[in-house]
């Protein structure tokens, strides 16, 4: 188990990083810059890892003011109950109501993103706006039918699995790698119809290859790393990054354990997957997809506690992937706080990274994408 030695090593990490960074020849992006950037969070969501607090807990004060002071434009949030189980069609309803209700109860803070023109609402009112995504499709209990209803409750993104096996396909932790099912490739083809994000997270190999093939729009892989770099199944290979980016996609950097090998990713770890994604995809093909809150985690023993047992939840139920473990934490110390797009585009200027580049990465680059895809009339 880790140590509150250990923790707070982690914690002052990022104090140091920063402090660093602090200290060089340049010093980042200006506030202007940022302020006026596009920034997209392809899979996250207002809140925080404080241990304690349920779902569906309604957010609070310090939740909000973390949002209006991160600066990020728009988020992918997660509204169904990834996983095979019973009861997804109706727990992802009550999720979606869940959401609604914060958008209901602070429209000052939140805006909800139903085509492209809203993330520019969204920047111009100082809004963060709320895109509707949904991880798996066991929200569905393989009736295609219901994707419709979920695009009518505003859902914008959907991956066809998570981790496992589903009736569409086959996820990233099963060994006979299967792709997509017939009725997989018939979701794929409904995606494209409603003119709904195909995104291939969490998928196996496989899968997303033959996603990326049966899709008539592009399409995304919203949070992942490059298994080039860390060979673990959460991550993508760059024969699938290229073939992604070739048909018009766009992959998202996560900032999550998968990112090495062993041990708390880093700064330094979320940096080299990007350049090496860039390298693969181009510059107009890679964004952040970060997996986790826009507020900062408190590491004390309660959230070490909580994490620990969140990790026991998941192994348990089947869904915890190969490097994820109980005493690696699911974020980055020098990233740990609201700020951390500002923050991350700070550290790629002082690399050297043009200002273009940058602002692609934080938002351009995704914005391109939903609008490309969610546009297009449907048939």
């Amino acid at each position: 188990m880790l140590t509150r030695r250990q923790a707070i090593a982690i914690s002052a990490a990022g104090l140091f990083w920063r402090a660093a960074a602090s200290s060089a020849a340049t010093t980042g992006i200006s506030n202007e810059q940022y302020g006026a950037a596009m920034v997209i969070d392809a899979l996250g969501g207002p809140g925080s890892n404080d241990p304690g607090v349920a779902d569906g807990t309604p957010l609070s004060a310090k939740d909000l003011a973390d949002v209006r002071s991160s600066g990020v434009t728009a988020v992918n949030v997660t509204v169904n109950l990834p996983g095979n189980g019973i009861d997804r069609f109706e727990k992802s309803i009550e999720k979606i109501a869940d959401v609604e209700h914060e958008l209901v109860t602070h429209p000052d803070v939140f805006l909800k993103v139903l085509a492209a023109g809203d993330l520019k609402r969204a920047k111009s009112t100082h809004r963060m706006g709320l895109i509707f995504g949904c991880q798996d499709t066991t929200m569905l209990e393989g009736d295609l039918k219901r994707l419709a209803v979920f695009y009518d409750l505003g859902v914008r993104i959907c991956q066809p699995t998570y981790n496992r096996r589903n009736l569409i396909g086959d996820g990233c932790m099963e060994t006979a790698d299967g792709g997509l099912s017939r009725l997989g490739y018939e979701f794929v083809s409904e995606t494209n119809r409603l003119r709904m994000l195909l995104d291939l997270s969490h998928a196996g190999p496989r899968t997303i290859e033959e996603g990326i093939a049966a899709s008539s729009s592009p399409m995304a892989i919203t949070h992942t790393g490059c298994r080039t770099l860390v060979d673990l199944p959460r991550n993508t290979s760059d024969s699938s990054l290229k073939a992604l980016a070739d048909r018009g996609g766009v992959a998202g950097i996560y900032f999550m354990p998968f990112l090495r090998a062993s041990g708390q990713p880093h700064a330094d770890d979320v940096i080299r997957h990007l350049e090496h994604a860039v390298d693969i995809c181009g510059e107009d093909h890679v964004g952040i997809g970060t997996d986790g809150p826009i507020g900062g985690a408190v590491i004390n023993e309660a959230f070490i506690a909580a994490a620990r047992k969140e990790h026991e939840e998941r192994v348990t139920a089947g869904v915890a992937a190969p490097g994820e473990t109980a005493d690696v934490f699911t974020l980055i110390p020098e990233y740990n706080d609201p700020q951390r797009f500002k923050t991350l585009a700070d550290d790629l200027s002082r690399r050297g990274w043009p200002s273009a580049r940058i602002e692609k990465i934080l938002g351009r680059n995704f914005a391109r994408l939903f609008s490309e895809v969610w546009e297009v009339t449907k048939t």
